[in-house]
């Protein structure tokens, strides 16, 4: 074994005790919901975005807020609404006079954009010249304003919720900026017994703040570790095959995608499925992903990947049932 590879494994070691570490801080606060809480420090690993998709009342917000306090990472929070302006999200110039000279000049003043966590709180809430604001930050890294491009703190993660019930009012995000998010993350009711904890925690004491687990510098690092863990080659074309598999004009598309399927998702989503493996492996302080990792992530990786057809409405088929069906299936697996 190299020196090099000796010591990734080691920080693997280090990696999955620091997760540990980081669920008993974020349990202290957040009952249950454990797999959504996974999908979010799988983005974080594999430096991608999430979308939180749940009804109210779940602590989606909570739940961001709190894993960003465990982390030590600057936080902000942005409630969408109809009257959010896209400079309220990346800042504005103003105009600022020198009191010594009398000259006047502009200066950018940051929005909340600039910090290692954003919030948006609603997403679909504000009209799209808002929500095409975030596209540039959350591919890039950076804002451009006044012709000046200001690079953003790493790591940066965007982590959007979004309440399924109440459409009115609403602006679906399009296609191309849902494939911005790495994953997207199902908000599901809480057990009966997780739901009496929960009554039980937040009706007395008020919770002790956190004990920050991570810093910027060593989230960093793991996002550089995760992305050295190996993948073999059949791995990768396993991922691809899935992704291409949900292509209703793609010769390997099963009969069902071709018939409910208006557009299957595109190569980013292959990326995100060995990238989502490989955090998964992290995770659990493994030094090589596999085909089960694969099989993990991809329902959050492609659900949101996929446009179905009017067939499949008819049919009461939805996005999230065809991937399932199509995960569960053989042919992917090579």
């Amino acid at each position: 074994m190299t020196p090099t590879a000796t010591s990734d494994t080691e920080a693997l070691t280090q990696l999955s005790r620091a997760v540990d570490q980081l669920r008993a801080q974020v349990g202290r606060r957040i009952v249950g919901q454990q797999d959504v809480i996974d999908g979010i420090l799988t983005a974080i690993l594999g430096g991608g975005h999430a979308l939180l998709i749940g009804v109210p009342g779940l602590a989606k917000t909570l739940m961001v807020s709190t894993v960003a306090e465990a982390l030590r990472l600057s936080f902000n929070r942005v409630q969408f609404t109809p009257d959010l302006m896209p400079s309220d999200i990346t800042g504005t110039e103003i105009i600022e006079e020198d009191l010594t000279t009398g000259k006047r000049a502009f200066r950018f003043v940051q929005g909340p954009i600039f910090s290692n966590v954003v919030l948006a709180d609603e997403i679909n809430r504000t009209p799209p010249k808002t929500q095409a604001a975030l596209l540039q930050a959350m591919q890039e890294h950076e804002v451009t304003a006044g012709g000046q491009t200001w690079h953003l703190p790493e790591p940066f993660f965007v982590l959007a919720t979004q309440n399924p019930i109440e459409q009115e009012g609403t602006y679906p995000l399009p296609e191309a900026q849902l494939d911005r998010f790495m994953l997207e993350l199902r908000v599901g009711y809480p057990s009966r017994a997780e739901e009496e904890s929960i009554v039980e925690q937040t009706t007395g004491v008020r919770p002790e703040k956190l004990d920050a687990v991570l810093d910027a510098e060593t989230v960093r690092s793991m996002q550089e570790l995760v992305r050295r863990i190996p993948v073999s080659k059949q791995l990768v074309r396993s991922a691809v095959a899935l992704a291409r598999m949900t292509r209703p004009a793609d010769g390997s598309a099963p009969p069902f995608i071709r018939e409910f399927v208006e557009w299957g998702a595109g190569p980013r989503a292959s990326q995100y499925l060995v990238l989502g493996a490989k955090a998964r492996a992290a995770l659990a302080g493994r030094p090589m992903a596999d085909l089960e990792d694969v099989r993990t992530v991809a329902p959050s990786v492609l659900r949101h990947r996929v446009v179905t057809n009017f067939a499949a409405e008819a049919a009461g088929r939805t996005s999230e049932d065809l991937m399932r069906e199509l995960i569960g299936g053989a042919g992917w697996e090579g």
